[in-house]
């Protein structure tokens, strides 16, 4: 029933083929290492959702709102949706995006990509007309699965108005919409057609997912079913995880963290996952009660929220096992207060990215250093380098570089992976750390000019590009500041030339088509931005200047 396969690349070169431009070669020894050690699986989700399907035929394995999915449902509509799509015209390779909340039927159309030979696109849903251009047109995404609505945005109308710049994208299906473009008539309309299943190369291109880097340009981190396969089968063993289990998934389907954990974690390990659509802290506590969840990856304030709705309904959880947040600083305080609201739970820190997921899995047997760093290194060889690219001992803080079985093979664009990834094929996170002698790592600061708002990346450099348009804007920078609840927000530091107002600006930022997270939530008016000699402005300045004065705003008594 499953996908036939290979089981070693052609000389470490990763195949796929998006309307005939080929995905670019990546640095071929360390991956070479990975397939040759076994240290890859060899198997798709395809191949192991075949045998799920065969085995646990009507075992739950996606839940959400809309109700359950099982595995037989999964893999039949899978098989169905494949089929549809290759009768629409898409040939293994081509790129399909999908923009959608956390519904079940993500889990379906990632499936069908897999059986199809197609490479699969998450979108975060809060992404706008600008970011959407972008990436398609990048990736040249053949097909786009969109809500009709969500949250009140017009998703239909958002794709129609983005189409004519995007002369490779032919189709955009509903979902949970009518018509003959709507995933549901897909399904089944594809019960009736040939199976569209492919030999698919585990170590093949299966995704390429955006995230924000310091420039503004999007980059496109791709992923095969070896690499995203050996971190969901690593982390479950870390974290105790086995067949039956259920997982609460309140992350993004879109992000790394969601699409692995939420979509692909029950394909790999035989797990549930209950699909949160919009977080709320006591409808967290009531699936988690329901349906006998016994862990979560997501954001740190839904962790300090979760640990608050326990508390005032004096429920302890016993059966919750872990917590594993991370994607912006946490306090160690953070860590020990939640777990003293929950009767068996470990919170706990961890460390990754789209690149490199999951450098560290947390530390989950042990308070103190479950608080104190975040986590222990596991499957990555981590280097901690000096400005110069040196070693540094333990202790001592440099930049993290990684290197693991689980890392990407490569940005889309090759001029970013050359960039990225060293000549021992080590990616350089740009994030600075310590790692100790017990091979704990702790991250202290970033040198890459992010901004992690509630765990969403955010490029200040694409923000500056808008403001910088404004007639009134003489100069900008935008940094991160410190947010009571999301970790950081978005600060812009602005010298004008012309009377300007904040809403001014912020309504400038709403009118470009970047996400409403985009827009600074504040805007400081300075003469001029400190810069060095070079004539690089000195940010480190401005988010020491704009902490220090929040902190003095928050100490104020009232007026």
């Amino acid at each position: 029933m499953g996908n036939s396969r290979e089981s070693t690349p052609r000389q470490g070169q990763v195949r796929g083929q998006v309307q005939g431009l080929p995905w670019p070669p990546v640095p071929a020894a360390h991956q070479m290492a990975f397939a040759q050690g076994g240290l890859w699986p060899s198997t798709t989700i395809a191949d192991r959702a075949a045998d799920l399907a065969a085995q646990r035929p009507d075992d739950p394995c996606m839940i959400d709102e809309a109700g359950a999915l099982t595995f037989a449902a999964l893999w039949a509509d899978g098989q169905s949706l494949a089929a549809s799509l290759r009768a629409r015209g898409l040939r293994p390779g081509d790129v399909v995006a999908f923009q959608l909340p956390n519904w079940r039927e993500a889990a379906v159309i990632n499936l069908a990509c897999a059986l199809a030979g197609l490479v699969i696109n998450p979108i975060v849903p809060i992404y706008r007309d600008a970011e959407l251009r972008v990436m398609l047109g990048d990736c040249v995404a053949r097909a786009l699965f969109v809500p009709t609505t969500f949250r009140k945005v017009d998703y239909v109308a958002m794709a129609a108005r983005v189409k004519p710049d995007l002369p490779a994208l032919a189709h955009v299906f509903t979902v949970r919409g009518q018509g003959p473009d709507d995933y549901a008539a897909l399904v089944e309309a594809g019960r009736a057609l040939p199976s569209a299943a492919v030999p698919v190369d585990p170590q093949g291109v299966k995704m390429v997912l955006y995230t924000s880097g310091t420039t503004g340009r999007p980059k496109g981190v791709l992923h095969s079913h070896a690499t995203l396969g050996r971190v969901i089968g690593q982390s479950a063993a870390f974290w105790g995880l086995k067949a039956g289990d259920a997982m609460l998934m309140p992350s993004p389907v879109t992000h790394v963290s969601g699409y692995a954990n939420g979509l692909e974690m029950p394909l790999v390990v035989g797990t549930r996952t209950v699909l949160m659509e919009s977080w709320h802290a006591q409808d967290a506590l009531a699936l988690i009660m329901r349906h006998g969840v016994v862990g979560t990856v997501a954001a740190t304030p839904f962790l300090v929220e979760l640990a608050q709705a326990a508390r005032d309904a004096g429920e302890t959880l016993p059966g919750f096992r872990f917590f594993a947040c991370g994607g912006a600083a946490v306090a160690p305080d953070v860590i020990s207060r939640a777990r003293d609201a929950f009767a068996a739970c470990a919170p706990f820190r961890v460390f990754g990215s789209s690149e490199v997921p999951l450098v560290s899995f947390g530390w989950p047997d042990n308070p103190d250093r479950a608080s104190q760093t975040d986590g222990r290194i596991v499957d990555y060889t981590v280097r901690i380098v000096d400005d110069a690219g040196n070693d540094l001992g333990d202790g001592q803080e440099g930049e993290i570089l990684a290197r693991g079985p689980a890392m990407m093979i490569g940005y889309a664009d090759p001029a970013q992976t050359a960039a990225a990834i060293d000549a021992q094929g080590f990616f350089r996170t740009g994030d600075l750390g310590v790692r100790d002698a017990d091979g704990a790592i702790t991250v202290t600061g970033r040198k890459k000019d992010l901004i992690i708002r509630g765990g969403e990346n955010i490029s200040a450099t694409e923000i500056e590009q808008v403001l910088a348009t404004h007639p009134a804007v003489a100069d900008c920078a935008v940094v991160a500041m410190p947010h009571d609840r999301l970790g950081e927000g978005v600060c812009a530091f602005v010298v004008t030339r012309a009377d300007v107002t904040a809403a001014d600006l912020a309504a400038h930022v709403a009118q470009s088509g970047l996400a409403r997270q985009k827009i600074p939530e504040r805007f400081e008016w300075v003469a001029q931005l400190p810069r060095t000699a070079a004539g690089k402005i000195r940010k480190d300045q401005l988010r020491a200047q704009i902490a220090a004065v929040i902190r003095e705003e928050v100490a104020l008594p009232p007026g």
